[in-house]
């Protein structure tokens, strides 16, 4: 007796699939860890634990060594982000010029906290100490485009470039 399979058994199976061609790429070569694991993060915007027992697998790693590497670049998450990340600069400067503020009104037109996810993936707001552009400030990143100057007024239409 066969079982059908099931949407999401498709969906593993093309993840796994999709990982194996990213390892494949790199010739399974441990040298080329983070690398592959650059890629995976790029296609499904984490590194999901299945991905990394692949990968540990495959390039015949330790699983905790293909998690320390995960885990030591910032770069690398383990949860879900979003396509879009949106950075709020919080130093000193950006702080002074109104980046408090600009961050609440992206926090309410997301409606996310800094730190969260939306649940249809499509943005991951954080917040950082320091982009080395303040006179800028306040300053908004949005997937490495840097948006200065910024006031709560301007949010929602540079969101809408994104959604």
């Amino acid at each position: 007796m066969t079982r059908e399979k099931t949407g999401a058994d498709r969906s593993e199976i093309k993840d796994k699939q999709e990982v194996a061609a990213i390892i494949d790429k790199y010739k399974a070569e441990e040298g080329q860890l983070i690398a592959i694991l650059q890629d995976i993060q790029s296609s499904f915007y984490y590194l999901p634990k299945e991905a990394l027992v692949q990968v540990s697998e495959a390039v015949n790693v330790p699983l905790s060594r293909v998690y320390s590497v995960a885990t030591f670049f910032k770069a690398f998450s383990l949860e879900p982000k979003g396509r879009h990340t949106v950075s709020v600069c919080l130093g000193t400067a950006c702080h002074v010029r109104g980046a408090p503020k600009v961050l609440e009104q992206i926090e309410r037109e997301l409606k996310i906290n800094a730190g969260e996810t939306t649940s249809d993936f499509k943005f991951t707001l954080e917040t950082v100490n320091c982009m080395g552009c303040c006179a800028l400030g306040p300053v908004v990143r949005i997937n490495g485009k840097y948006f200065g100057q910024i006031n709560t007024g301007q949010i929602a239409s540079i969101l809408s470039k994104y959604g």
